[in-house]
């Protein structure tokens, strides 16, 4: 097998370890899907994936298509609602959810609804939230998966779609969200990214390998801390990237991106 690497499989493969066994989460389609099902198949076998239509703990035979795809509920544990999935997040059951959004800043807010500072006539309208703004207001911890550039990791976003924290410090909690959530990692294809414990400013916790800090600094608007101490991101092993070929998406609908 080829064990030379595209950075969406980079990607998918360190978003998948960021998921410990007996940890829950909610996945949309795509790359969160490819990264749980890789974690299921590797290091994280208890892992209990939840989609926001309502399938919960699924034994995913193939990759969906939708959130409402009937491979969501395949030998899951209950088919059931949106509202009971919140509910769930919520309750605090929920450890992770991945989000995404065509801006992100260095409080971790996302923005997914309008590019521009006219709502009414944007330049660019998105989709907007869906359950976006409610998972990252309520689970414990949000993971981003990403390319990084200027445009997407910009110095304000247009419109926050999705709260981080927000204008940084104790802000979000003061805002009335639950204490201890919030933005957790974000993954690109330069590093991999925290938060500073306090200012909670992105910060660099690994860098890829064959980039730089200057990559780092020259595809944000805004300025990433870079501590001493920043790792080396460890690359694929031959097992994860077997797996990713040949059971999680053999058809490289996903992996193909990279």
């Amino acid at each position: 097998m080829n064990n030379k690497y595209n950075s969406m499989e980079l990607m998918i493969s360190i978003a998948a370890r960021s998921l410990e066994d007996g940890a829950v989460v909610v996945v949309g389609t795509g790359v969160p899907c490819a990264a749980a099902m890789l974690a299921q198949m590797t290091q994280s076998p208890n892992l209990t994936v939840l989609f926001e239509a309502g399938g919960i703990a699924p034994l995913l035979p193939a990759m969906p298509i939708s959130v409402g795809d009937s491979r969501t509920t395949y030998k899951g544990l209950k088919a059931t609602s949106m509202a009971e999935i919140m509910e769930l997040c919520q309750a605090g059951i929920v450890d992770y959810c991945f989000l995404g959004g065509a801006q992100i800043d260095k409080y971790g807010n996302l923005n997914s609804t309008i590019i521009g500072d006219n709502h009414n006539k944007p330049k660019t309208r998105f989709p907007g939230s869906g359950g976006a703004n409610d998972l990252a207001s309520l689970c414990w911890k949000t993971l981003v998966v990403t390319p990084q550039n200027k445009q997407r990791f910009a110095t304000k976003v247009d419109f926050i779609t999705t709260p981080g924290y927000l204008e940084g410090g104790n802000s979000r909690t003061e805002a009335g969200l639950p204490k201890n959530t919030g933005p957790h990692r974000v993954i690109t294809d330069i590093g991999v990214y925290g938060y500073h414990e306090y200012s909670k400013e992105m910060q660099l916790i690994s860098l890829h390998p064959g980039k730089t800090i200057q990559d780092v600094k020259d595809n944000a608007e805004f300025e990433i801390i870079i501590p001493d101490n920043y790792e080396i991101t460890k690359e694929p092993t031959s097992e994860e990237l077997t797996a990713l070929r040949e059971k999680v998406d053999p058809s490289k609908v996903i992996i193909g991106r990279g």
